[in-house]
């Protein structure tokens, strides 16, 4: 007689000891707006007005990169002394630099087991992202966004005007005062091969002022819904759907529809609407015969670098199709059943080549993608 097997529980992900850590960060918690929440102006108001976090979101990308990202920098500061993960704040925001690094006058006013390895030209603020192999060629060409780089002129103006905050642990730093912040830089690092790519920026006062600019406007809203999304919504944008607020920005949502749905009040925003998928479909449409015309130019090209850009082949491999005749081979001598089901392709294409219509009925409850249809209106005269 045959023991009854138990069902054993299954095993804990690794995940749940992950995000449940990532809560209690000081950052997940945080009710000072900071500076690396300046990524949408709505999602900035919600921060001050306190509002509830309803979604939990995927982070287990934002995850790794916290540990890539943590590793990195420890390593770093052993190893050249670099200052690390150091504080800055004012009466309104507050953030964690990455790095900063100090010239040497500024390093010759801290004690010598403060100073760093070897002193930067001038005091920098460096900023580490991690990104995925699916976006790095965007990186490498086009550098930070328009909120990275707000971030870190954020960060640079602070400890332009403010200098380190005065915290535990850091207070040799505050004594330090303002510094003359001279120049921004951007490490960004690929989570999937670890390529490492630098750019670096003079400090700019005026771009420094217009990320200021940005956080007043948000200050001064009454509400969090009289600040503008700035990405496309949940569906359509990563950064909606894993935002904690993403309930709060977009509610009243039907059932089965997009998001989107909700930005449509009238004949006038649909016109306005409509219009705006034209001149994206036309654009498209001659974006897409340039590439066809230059894909073609390019065939008999061999592979290198040309100006700007590098070019490279790929496919031309052997394809792989099934062996049925070793496979109907392999059924019988497991002493197998070969299956003989009608062959529906073959069978389509016979009907045609003898000229017959092939049988169609409606399959019970399903229903193909609804599609958009867009035409010149007719004037009425």
């Amino acid at each position: 007689m045959t023991a009854p097997t138990l069902a054993l529980p299954a095993p804990v992900s690794i995940w749940d000891a992950a995000h449940a850590a990532d809560a209690r960060r000081p950052r997940s918690v945080q009710t000072q707006l900071g500076a690396s929440d300046t990524i949408c102006s709505r999602r900035s108001g919600y921060i001050l007005a306190g509002a509830e976090r309803t979604n939990a979101g995927d982070k287990r990308a934002a995850i790794l990169g916290t540990y890539i990202h943590k590793g990195l920098l420890e390593d770093a500061r052993r190893e050249y002394g670099w200052l690390v993960e150091r504080t800055v704040a004012d009466d309104v925001l507050r953030g964690h630099i990455d790095v900063v690094q100090l010239d040497a006058a500024t390093a010759a006013r801290l004690p010598k087991r403060h100073r760093p390895v070897e002193p930067a030209e001038a005091v920098t603020v460096e900023d580490v992202k991690t990104k995925s192999s699916r976006v790095w060629d965007r990186v490498v060409r086009y550098g930070p966004t328009a909120a990275e780089m707000r971030q870190v002129l954020l960060y640079a103006e602070l400890l332009r005007t403010v200098g380190f905050a005065d915290i535990p642990g850091q207070r040799y730093l505050h004594r330090l005062g303002p510094l003359d912040v001279k120049r921004i830089r951007f490490r960004f690092v690929c989570r999937d091969t670890g390529e490492e790519h630098i750019q670096e920026f003079p400090f700019d006062e005026w771009l420094a002022v217009e990320a200021r600019w940005w956080v007043d406007r948000v200050m001064e809203a009454d509400a969090p819904e009289e600040l503008r999304r700035d990405h496309d919504g949940p569906g359509l944008s990563v950064i909606c759907d894993n935002c904690p607020f993403v309930d709060a920005c977009w509610p009243g949502i039907a059932p089965g529809k997009p998001a989107q749905t909700i930005l449509i009040h009238d004949d006038e925003d649909r016109a306005k609407a409509l219009a705006d998928y034209v001149r994206a479909h036309e654009r498209y449409r001659e974006s897409k015969r340039v590439k066809e015309t230059v894909r073609a130019m390019l065939d008999d090209s061999p592979e290198g670098t040309y100006g700007d850009n590098h070019l490279g082949w790929g496919g031309e491999n052997d394809k792989e199709e099934t062996d049925v005749a070793a496979m109907v081979e392999e059924f019988e001598n497991a002493d197998l059943v070969v299956p003989m089901v009608p062959d529906e392709k073959a069978m389509i294409q016979i009907l045609r080549r003898a000229g017959m219509v092939v049988p169609r009925r409606k399959a019970a409850g399903q229903k193909t993608a609804r599609t958009i249809k867009i035409t010149r209106a007719r004037k009425i005269t």
